[in-house]
């Protein structure tokens, strides 16, 4: 019996040790060339280059063959992929579920969407890993990963929404107005999947200090905790220590952003999952 987890690149994570795994690409598409969200990838470089780049910028999904394509010569499957109000990555997923059990008697596939990305994804796929080491059966890790699921959370601070308007996830006023003002912008994942704005504040220390107090009042102790950056190593180390002042106990990792959510994030931008005082244990 073979299991596998398979995640999209959303999740910055192309590596899971111990455990089969597969991570699907996503795009980033410009006039000028199509980058493809793997390890191979130079984000920094990316993001560097697209804060001046004057041409159209999109974003492209994987598609049923690339889902099946990862799935391939495994028995169970796992798949976390970005949030489906974002993307049609969790629907090509989905189709491919059903086409691979179709050809392949017996096999099994588990499709969840994140209702997230980035570092929220990196948590799910982790608890995913931990279940599937402990000799889990299928249905199980699906209930407990959707029960877990329900006590982990996602927080951004932007400072620039330039491609978040571009690809029409916010409105291009509020992009113009938190430029000129120098403004960062934090948010969070909704319970249903959409990128909601919290707040705004001017200055990084602020931006970090909103994101402690914001994980306090979503009921975070001393929990896992998984910060991504986008060429902002600085800013996320001292949002480690912050924490880990504040929550002795807090197990803090530091990562830095592919390819999509370097798109999205931008230059500057920092993503962090968390999991709350709830989050069940294996």
């Amino acid at each position: 019996m073979k299991t596998k987890i398979v995640v999209d690149s959303s999740a910055n994570l192309y590596t899971l040790p111990g455990v089969e795994f597969a991570c699907v690409p996503l795009k980033i598409l410009t006039d000028d060339q199509e980058y493809l969200d793997t390890a191979a990838l130079d984000a920094p470089a990316l993001a560097e280059m697209l804060r001046t780049y004057k041409g159209r910028t999109s974003t492209s999904c994987p598609n049923v063959a690339d889902w099946l394509a990862a799935y391939e010569g495994a028995d169970e499957v796992y798949v976390v992929t970005i949030t489906g109000t974002l993307s049609g990555s969790c629907n090509a997923a989905r189709l491919a579920g059903e086409e691979y059990c179709q050809v392949h008697t017996g096999a099994r596939v588990f499709v969840l969407d994140s209702l997230s990305t980035g570092a929220e994804s990196r948590l799910l796929a982790e608890r995913l890993a931990a279940l599937i080491k402990a000799d889990t059966p299928f249905d199980t890790v699906c209930e407990k990963i959707q029960a877990y699921q329900q006590h982990t959370h996602l927080l951004f601070a932007l400072e620039s929404l330039a491609n978040l308007a571009r690809n029409g996830r916010v409105k291009p006023a509020v992009a113009a107005v938190a430029r000129m003002l120098g403004i960062r912008v934090i948010g969070r994942a909704s319970e249903s999947g959409e990128l909601d704005v919290l707040c705004k504040t001017r200055g990084e220390h602020g931006a970090l200090e909103r994101m402690v107090l914001e994980m306090k009042a979503r009921g975070f102790t001393n929990g896992r905790v998984r910060i991504d950056h986008c060429c902002n190593a600085a800013a996320a180390e001292r949002l480690k220590h912050m924490i880990k002042a504040v929550f002795p106990g807090a197990q803090v990792e530091v990562g830095v952003c592919g390819g999509l959510c370097s798109y999205y994030a931008e230059f500057g931008g920092l993503m962090v999952g968390y999991e709350d005082n709830e989050a069940p244990a294996l």
